[in-house]
């Protein structure tokens, strides 16, 4: 019976855990209940316009960091160092040039971008980080990348009712998490104050708590498109940020 009982103490923390992670996730303690306007934007097709041998808008510091084996890129451009606007384009290689798939319009950070992100900041990360696993509240779509469906990415029914479905669709950006593990694994391996659950996630209209949100076709679309062979990554921050 001791034994029994230890158990039941053992998953209760564990689900315990879990639950504070989807609460600390983007957007999620810092997020007041005022009304947001809904979010969903539009995709913009490109047309497959070919690029030069590196990101358009990304310069020598933030290029180097790309894996020489990623064939994807998904580029977040930040309108400016304090907004919380910004354009997501996704860029697939061939050969020795990038081609420019798609983009769509987005929010990050409400007080825009740092290159010292901190748990609470409001603003998201400068960086190039691997994306390996995805998951949400709805069932898997047809993802490339590993996908975990669980309740437990649900918004609390506290917050504002526009924010509710914002983790529906989630890719993990890999920054301060243990790759290979679901998106709110809260497992922090730089330490809490460096903030975690930096996801790329369905949009509400305005900024989050460093995250980068989208509309729901935009991530049904990167999870379907996103593929684990081809080592995908982000690279993402202002564009002034993102040129140095």
């Amino acid at each position: 019976m001791q034994i029994d009982g230890v158990r039941r103490v053992t998953v209760a923390v564990a689900a315990l855990g879990t639950f504070l992670a989807a609460l600390s996730a983007c957007g999620g303690a810092g997020r007041g209940t005022g009304g947001p306007q809904p979010g969903g934007q539009a995709g913009h097709s490109r047309g497959g316009s070919r690029g030069p041998h590196g990101i358009p808008g990304v310069g020598a510091r933030l290029q180097g960091r790309i894996p020489s084996d990623s064939g994807q890129v998904v580029a977040v451009y930040g309108d400016g160092k304090d907004s919380a606007d910004s354009t997501v384009v996704l860029y697939a290689k061939h050969g020795a040039a990038w081609q420019r798939i798609r983009s769509w319009t987005a929010h990050n950070g409400k007080k825009g971008w740092t290159t010292d992100h901190h748990s609470g900041d409001r603003r998201s990360p400068v960086g190039v980080f691997t994306l390996t696993d995805a998951g949400g509240v709805l069932k898997d779509p047809g993802a490339g990348l590993p996908y975990t469906q669980d309740a437990s990415f649900a918004a609390p029914p506290w917050w504002a009712k526009s924010h509710w479905h914002d983790f529906d669709y989630v890719i993990a950006i890999d920054y301060n998490r243990v790759k290979g593990t679901p998106p709110n694994d809260p497992t922090r391996p730089e330490g809490e104050d460096k903030g975690g659950s930096i996801w790329l996630h369905m949009d509400h209209g305005s900024g989050t708590s460093g995250c980068v949100s989208m509309s729901k076709p935009a991530m049904e679309y990167l999870l379907r498109r996103l593929d684990p062979d081809q080592h995908p990554v982000v690279v993402m921050g202002d564009k002034a940020d993102l040129m140095r």
